[in-house]
């Protein structure tokens, strides 16, 4: 049985907790889950005190409190922490990439010349909320940041869009999400994985230009050149418009 001490654990406020993941990202130890929508301490005994954690909390949720708890135990099983999961804490939880034999098969297919049905999608997952900042398929990567409806509105979305190439695709509604949420996220992956290029895909709808209010304010901000790419899809289905703008990081 492990010894209980005095000593700094974290609290959870699961009222103010909104279940973003990104406490559960940046716990080194593999402490925090997410179960039911709600970050929830995994084991008291994994919980080092330091508080890596709070700073990453957009709703102040969590706390330090000084208790009595089991000693801290470093975690030594990998595939148990937290910094690899979504913060949905379904069985398919991982981060995966999925390049696999099905592009193989679609470039010797358009080399061919034939019908091609295979997916072009690289990654999972393509919720922007869910993924971890450092997933290592975002390393370097361009980004396509599509808005949840433009890939059922544009009939040939994967085909226009994604093409044959290697870029990620990232999705989330500007108007029924957190948009903060979504630039301080934004900002983190461009810093974090040098992101060359962002291609923003959104509706004509009014309030679907959130989500590129949200890229054209990160690209302004962030410590590096970036390339950012507006395509606007008609409610017909059809691309109504198309914007390029570069921007250049100018040091003071």
């Amino acid at each position: 049985m492990k010894q209980r001490v005095l000593r700094r654990v974290i609290n959870i406020d699961e009222d103010k907790c909104d279940g973003c993941g990104l406490c559960a990202e940046a716990c080194h130890e593999g402490a925090i889950v997410i179960e039911d929508g709600k970050a929830k301490l995994r084991n008291e005994s994994y919980c080092d005190g330091l508080g890596d954690c709070i700073g990453e909390c957009p709703k102040e949720a969590i706390s330090f409190e000084l208790r009595e708890a089991e000693e801290y135990t470093r975690v030594t099983d990998e595939p148990s922490r937290g910094k690899n999961l979504l913060p949905c804490g379904c069985p398919g939880s991982n981060v995966m990439d999925i390049r696999h034999n099905g592009n193989k098969r679609m470039s010797e297919s358009l080399e061919q010349g034939v019908a091609d049905d295979n997916s072009r999608l690289l990654n999972w997952p393509i919720q922007l909320k869910l993924l971890p900042i450092n997933a290592p398929y975002l390393k370097r990567s361009s980004i396509v940041l599509a808005a949840d409806c433009t890939g059922f509105s544009l009939y040939s979305f994967q085909k226009t869009i994604l093409k044959d190439d290697e870029r990620v695709l990232l999705i989330g509604c500007p108007k029924l999400d957190d948009a903060e949420l979504y630039r301080q996220k934004l900002a983190q992956i461009i810093e974090v994985n040098q992101t060359p290029e962002i291609t923003v895909i959104i509706m004509e709808v009014p309030c679907c230009g959130g989500l590129w209010r949200i890229a054209e304010s990160v690209a302004s901000e962030v410590n590096r050149d970036i390339v950012l790419n507006k395509i606007v899809i008609g409610i017909d289905g059809n691309i109504k418009d198309k914007e390029t703008i570069k921007y250049r990081y100018k040091a003071n």
